[in-house]
């Protein structure tokens, strides 16, 4: 095709073009997004399924032919291109301090992501002039590559940045106050110097993106003066009393209580100013014998097991308690697998490890304080602030329990004990499902009710020993078959056939101390007459 030719074709292609995107432009104008009950644009979304458009011949990527693969092989190939980077490091420094990356931290990549798709559609994408340049090329043998544009996805970047500042930046200490009795004092912190991070990741993508050498590289970030939060007047104001809960420990074991009183004092004397984060697991942490920790009882995968650390589920759930009455925020609560002792269903708040934690929020507008402590027999927690509430407003927070799932029993043969005495070594946990009513009342008025939370508590068995304790062979042979029944009417019977001397006072059926209750009524008050009771102390630690 000589030029003339192709001049006249490419100058049709032009008049036809705009004949037929007048009407298109004209139906998109008139074309109304679709609007739901609520307002909003509706957007259905949907996981896109593999591009298997197949990349036609002569089309290279960065110098590697991808002739003939799909789009998602070819994104395998740019991916590769960039693999060969991944023995680089970068070094990010601020402060005397470094943290090491690679460009997977960095979210190094091919900054046009979408050069698959057009290797994939060369010559059937774009306005008909291009197509018509493509395909001709295409027709002709001659090869296209397409170059790849180094960059950085900037939100890998930041994310990554988010955690290395942990580590690079000095935080401020925010003043603080200390409570003698009645009296608190106010104490000053200190400034700290912390990296600037919108900055930092800007610098880093623009480096990498027009001046980056393929080779390790030092990035000195750029840091910023932080002053402590709190002024003397703001952390005046912290007087009143909003909030507090107490629960009972004095029958824990020593171990059990070290760690209660260790942890309630890391949390002691915490201040959080308006819209501050507290995570409980975070403060308490490292669970140590060197953080001064001890072995005692918690629950792990539906069992009592000691673990250094057992019983600071104990601490969450009563800071939870008071942070209720203070009306903060919850940003994070778990149940516990089963019951607790100290606490109603639903009351409590789990810790652990990094699976569950619990997180409070001030959502005041002024900073609170939290006091904690423990004695021979409590441990206690309150919350101090500026009371902005109208005396009037009283929130009552009232426990409902749903279903109830009673626990089984495991009957075990024992030949060590006596015959047909019982030997309960687990009481086990009657299983439930609760949920707490805020019932919010102003000047006994009921405002408003709402489901505060919902917990579920898995059931564990109850464990009981049979002796089958006897010279005589064929008693013992007959009282072991009676047991491995699991059937508590048949080992009655047999108990009471065998060893009719015995007097035992573990109950062959369990009663359960769980009851399901009724929607709190009017005032808080349970419509059902049924209490919810606490599960029994005997042989249940306290978690």
């Amino acid at each position: 095709m000589n030029n003339n030719n192709r001049r006249l074709i490419i100058n049709f292609i032009m008049a036809f073009s705009v004949a037929a995107f007048l009407p298109m432009m004209a139906h998109a104008s008139e074309t109304e997004p679709v609007i739901t009950d609520e307002g909003e644009e509706f957007l259905e979304e949907e996981v896109a399924p593999p591009d298997l458009r197949v990349i036609p011949k002569g089309i290279s990527i960065d110098g590697v032919d991808v002739s003939g693969m799909t789009v998602e092989d070819a994104k395998l190939v740019v991916e590769q291109t960039y693999s060969k980077y991944d023995d680089i490091v970068f070094t990010l420094k601020a402060n005397d301090k470094d943290v090491t990356a690679t460009r997977q931290d960095l979210g190094l990549c091919a900054k046009n992501s979408d050069v698959t798709v057009q290797a994939a559609t060369y010559g059937n994408s774009g306005n008909l002039i291009a197509r018509y340049m493509a395909a001709a090329d295409i027709e002709a043998g001659r090869k296209k590559n397409f170059k790849l544009s180094t960059g950085c996805n900037m939100s890998a970047l930041v994310s990554f940045l988010e955690i290395a500042c942990m580590e690079l930046d000095d935080e401020p200490r925010n003043n603080y106050l200390v409570k003698n009795g009645s009296e608190f004092t106010f104490m000053e912190g200190n400034s700290g110097v912390v990296v600037m991070q919108s900055k930092a990741a800007s610098d880093i993508a623009e480096y990498i993106e027009h001046e980056w050498d393929e080779k390790d590289h030092i990035f000195e970030l750029t840091t910023e003066i932080k002053e402590p939060l709190g002024t003397r007047e703001e952390l005046a104001e912290i007087k009143d009393l909003m909030g507090s809960c107490v629960t009972d420990f004095k029958t824990s074991a020593a171990g059990r209580k070290q760690n209660v009183t260790n942890a309630v004092g890391f949390i002691n004397g915490t201040v959080l100013y308006p819209g501050e984060e507290m995570s409980v697991h975070q403060v308490i942490s490292p669970m140590t014998e060197e953080n001064g920790y001890a072995l005692a009882g918690s629950y792990e995968n539906g069992t009592t097991v000691d673990t250094i650390g057992g019983g600071i589920c104990q601490v969450s759930s009563t800071l939870y308690g008071a942070v209720r009455e203070a009306e903060l925020g919850v940003v994070t609560r778990a149940a516990h697998s089963m019951t607790v002792t100290y606490v109603e269903p639903s009351k409590d708040a789990a810790i652990a490890g990094d699976i569950k934690d619990f997180q409070i929020r001030n959502n005041r507008e002024t900073p609170v304080y939290i006091e904690g402590y423990t004695t021979n027999s409590d441990v206690v927690f309150n919350i101090y602030g500026k009371e902005d509430r109208d005396p009037g407003h009283k929130a009552l927070y009232i426990t409902e329990v749903t279903s109830v799932t009673v626990q089984n029993t495991q009957w075990i043969p024992d030949p060590n004990i006596g015959l047909g005495i019982l030997q309960r070594v687990s009481s086990g946990h009657t299983g439930c499902t609760a949920r707490l009513w805020k019932i919010v009342t102003q000047d006994g008025v009921e405002e408003s009710r709402k489901v505060y939370n919902n917990s579920t508590y898995n059931p564990s068995d109850r464990i009981v020993h049979v002796g089958v304790g006897t010279e005589d062979a064929g008693v013992a042979a007959a009282m072991t078959a009676a047991v491995n029944s699991q059937d508590p009417t048949v080992i009655a019977n047999a108990v009471a056939t065998y060893a009719p001397w015995v007097v035992n006072s573990v109950p062959y059926e369990i009663v359960p101390t769980i009851h399901v209750t009724g929607e709190p009524g009017p005032g808080g008050v349970t419509s059902s007459p049924a209490p919810t009771e606490q599960a029994p102390t005997e042989g249940v630690p306290a978690i």
